[in-house]
């Protein structure tokens, strides 16, 4: 696998290494050691999560504080998405910025969105399943968020605004300049 760092520092895209023949293909998703030798830093994961989701609707932003913070390497296993990270990590020199990705199952990318960075996504197909692992157990008392259309954080989550599905507590999540991260 190799893994290409972003704009943001310790957010990683990783592309794998496909093996294709006449009886289709073989790629490791994802290898611990490796990922850990390349980069320096944790991938050792505890839970995993999917989610299904139709055209339009957009997940985040999220993310988990304090102790319960999580690590989540996410992909895309069916259909289409605009994968979002943001750096909410305020010591950072990438603090406030975003880096945004399509991730399918043609192009089999995923993005590592380390401890400290909120994360979402918006579905560009007509239905999406998508993947996230995650290296800390879910507490819903930590969570985090910031809202979607921010104003500071200017996002272009690739949909046209009067197409956003977004759940009732997505709808009224903070501002980036309210903290709540």
């Amino acid at each position: 696998m190799k893994i290409k760092p972003t704009p943001l520092q310790d957010c990683y895209i990783i592309e794998p290494t496909i093996f294709e023949d006449e009886r289709g293909y073989f790629y490791e998703k994802f290898n611990e050691q490796k990922f850990e030798e390349l980069t320096g830093m944790n991938g050792h994961f505890v839970q995993d999560n999917i989610s299904k989701s139709s055209y339009g609707v957009l997940r985040g932003i999220h993310l988990q504080k304090g102790e319960h913070a999580q690590a989540k390497l996410v992909s895309c296993l069916e259909g289409k998405v605009f994968d979002v990270a943001v750096d909410l990590r305020e010591d950072s020199p990438t603090f406030g910025q975003w880096f945004g990705v399509e991730l399918t199952p043609e192009n089999k990318l995923q993005l590592y969105v380390p401890r400290g960075f909120g994360h979402g996504f918006s579905v560009l197909s007509e239905t999406a399943i998508f993947s996230y692992k995650c290296d800390n157990f879910y507490h819903k008392e930590s969570e985090g968020s910031v809202i979607w259309n921010d104003k500071d954080l200017n996002i272009d989550w690739k949909l046209p605004a009067d197409k956003v599905l977004l759940s009732e507590k997505d709808s009224q999540l903070p501002t980036f300049a309210e903290k709540n991260f």
